[in-house]
């Protein structure tokens, strides 16, 4: 009998084998018409030199030239035909052991049909479908639109009082010194679009740009140019910030940012932005067990965080109320979420999907009793791509839906777009993968240092972990003035504890980033947070933007002769005591921060 003459690859399946028509209707579905799927028990006789047996054994490829691949190989082979797929078959031909490994498996699965198809059905669901994440990157460059808008707008209204020419680190002041100390090194380490101008009305400029481009993301113009600038902004913005840009959630919203300008080019940035969900969520739980806090490995640090984080919200007052052993059940809870469930942002369909819902439980339970500006939906926008667009599908209304899938298209240059995101995919595993071995095992390789580096002052590769070592107690800075250095009156902050009778105020997704340093602040000393000096003498002069930034200034007519920090320390109050009193927290002197300064030189 003559051989059959082929145009295109044929893939000969066992017909009777529900396992094998599941996944070849799936192959079928991402490959199109460039291979022919038949069931041998109708073309087997056209291949007499391959016997039942062989065929009911293993699927087979059939290629025009008339060769034959088996298993693996043949499936890899088949799925050459999708851009996304084509490196299993490059690992299969070149990559020593990988063949042997992938035919093992195969056998293993062969033999063990049904149990494969049970496994199949629970994993992904039957009928297997391509899993496509179009309404998903609709979505989340929506949530990423609004995560932008708060945190340029957050930035924006403190932005004159923080780095402004009368803020307390002007930006005109730190950049020259900069590059007096870097030379021309300077632009690459401190890369912002401050170094055209540093007046503040350019600084208002910058800002107000970042809001109109993020409304522009937030309405549906996702250009991928909207996204650079939204991305170029905020980095210029962060970069000269300086300490009051240096929390782990800009880093979090630029590293996000970076891979959204790649989102809808290829699937790799879908995985990316899985592998950025998996290392913040598991870094912050390995972090807590590898500093060796002892409150964290006896199960007893929720209590210590609801008192001693930065800005706690009244609903953490009532949590520190709550019995031991409920703290103790929280933090198993804490540790299950960050340390097994990272793990299942790899899994199978059905089970990556499931693996969203702690983490975005977690990062409500956070939501509710901290205020860490946008961290939490940040968090929670990344776990949107943990979910297709079938799953998306049903909480979007069905018109956005259909708008959303009816008006994809496939671009003209893709195989350009997938070469760049590969790149960008090897680029970004490379330097996170050495990030993450000098986190586990201090593993330092001189010439891996200088990438990171380099690649550094972008933000666009991080390590994360909050919270590694609880504080165990709660010092506050309290800031007085005095005109005759006798009588002393304390300046009230917007949101940091102060008076003892104000509860513990819920702000975010705002971020008052002087408050937040001042907690920062009080772990040290004002010699290791200079900055602090700098804030004073900004009160000392009366500074209008500065004083913007606080709830109350007991100077309204003229600024005091002197000030001066003290030290406090908080607590929370009981149940008992707040009925009798009135009071959320209780507090006591612990001493002098910084001892009494002014600006007049004769006064020193």
């Amino acid at each position: 009998m003559d051989k059959p003459s082929l145009d295109r690859p044929m893939l000969v399946f066992d017909g009777e084998c529900p396992f094998c028509r599941v996944w070849v209707e799936y192959w079928k579905r991402i490959t199109g018409d460039q291979i022919l799927y038949q069931p041998f028990q109708e073309v087997g006789s056209q291949f007499p030199q391959i016997s039942q047996g062989d065929f009911a054994s293993a699927v087979k490829l059939v290629l025009p030239d008339g060769e034959v691949r088996s298993g693996a190989h043949a499936v890899f082979s088949a799925l050459d035909a999708t851009p996304g797929r084509r490196w299993m078959s490059w690992f299969y031909e070149r990559v020593p052991g990988f063949a042997a490994v992938s035919e093992t498996i195969y056998g293993v699965i062969a033999r063990h049909r049904a149990l494969a198809y049970r496994v199949t059905r629970l994993l992904w669901g039957i009928p297997l479908a391509p899993q496509t994440y179009r309404l998903s990157g609709w979505l989340f460059l929506r949530l990423l639109g609004m995560i932008y808008f708060i945190a340029f707008a957050s930035f924006g209204v403190q932005a004159a009082g923080l780095i402004g020419a009368h803020g307390i680190l002007p930006v005109a002041e730190f950049l020259p010194a900069v590059r007096n100390y870097l030379g021309a090194a300077a632009y690459w380490n401190v890369p912002t679009i401050f170094w055209l101008g540093t007046s503040d009305t350019f600084i208002k400029a910058v800002w107000i740009a970042g809001v109109c481009f993020s409304a522009l993301l937030v309405i549906g113009v996702d250009w991928r140019v909207v996204r650079v600038a939204l991305f170029v902004l905020y980095l210029s913005v962060a970069s000269a910030g300086q300490v009051f840009m240096s929390y782990q959630w800009d880093a979090l919203l630029l590293e996000a940012g970076f891979l959204a300008i790649f989102l809808g080019s290829s699937l790799l940035v879908i995985w990316l932005f899985r592998w950025l969900l998996f290392r913040l969520m598991f870094l912050s739980g390995a972090v807590k067990l590898l500093s060796g806090d002892p409150l964290w490995r006896r199960f007893t640090a929720l209590p210590v965080h609801y008192l001693t984080q930065p800005l706690p919200t009244t609903l953490a007052w009532y949590m520190y109320q709550l019995p031991a052993w409920f703290h103790r059940v929280s933090v198993g809870f804490v540790f299950l979420v960050e340390l097994i469930i990272p793990f299942l942002v790899f899994a199978p369909r059905r089970v990556r999907a499931l693996a969203g819902v702690p983490i975005v439980l977690l990062q409500l339970l956070i939501f509710l009793t901290g205020n860490y500006a946008f961290f939490n939906l940040l968090t929670v926008s990344l776990c949107i791509f943990l979910w297709d667009d079938v799953l998306v599908s049903r909480v979007l209304p069905k018109k956005i839906s259909e708008r959303v899938l009816g008006g994809a298209k496939d671009s003209d240059r893709r195989v350009l777009r997938s070469a760049a995101c590969g790149t960008l995919a090897v680029a970004v595993i490379i330097v996170s993968g050495l990030q993450l071995a000098g986190t586990f095992w201090g593993f330092r390789w001189a010439p891996a240092e200088k990438v990171i580096h380099a690649v550094s002052p972008f933000e666009i590769v991080n390590t994360y972990g909050l919270f590694a070592v609880m504080t165990d107690s709660r010092l506050e800075i309290v800031i007085e003035g005095s005109n005759d250095g006798v009588t002393w009156f304390a300046y009230e902050f917007k949101y940091k504890p102060g008076d003892l009778k104000r509860r513990p105020i819920w702000v975010q997704p705002h971020q008052p980033r002087l408050d937040w340093q001042m907690w920062f602040a009080a772990l040290g000393s004002y010699e290791s947070d200079p900055w602090i000096i700098h804030f004073m003498e900004r009160l000392l002069e009366g500074s209008p933007d500065v004083l913007r930034l606080l709830k109350h200034n007991p100077f309204p007519e003229a600024p005091p002769r002197y000030a001066r920090a003290l030290a406090y320390e908080y607590g929370f109050t009981t149940a008992a005591e707040r009925k009798g009193n009135g009071q959320w927290w209780q507090r006591e002197l612990k001493g002098i921060y910084v001892p009494a300064v002014s600006l007049r030189t004769e006064d020193k």
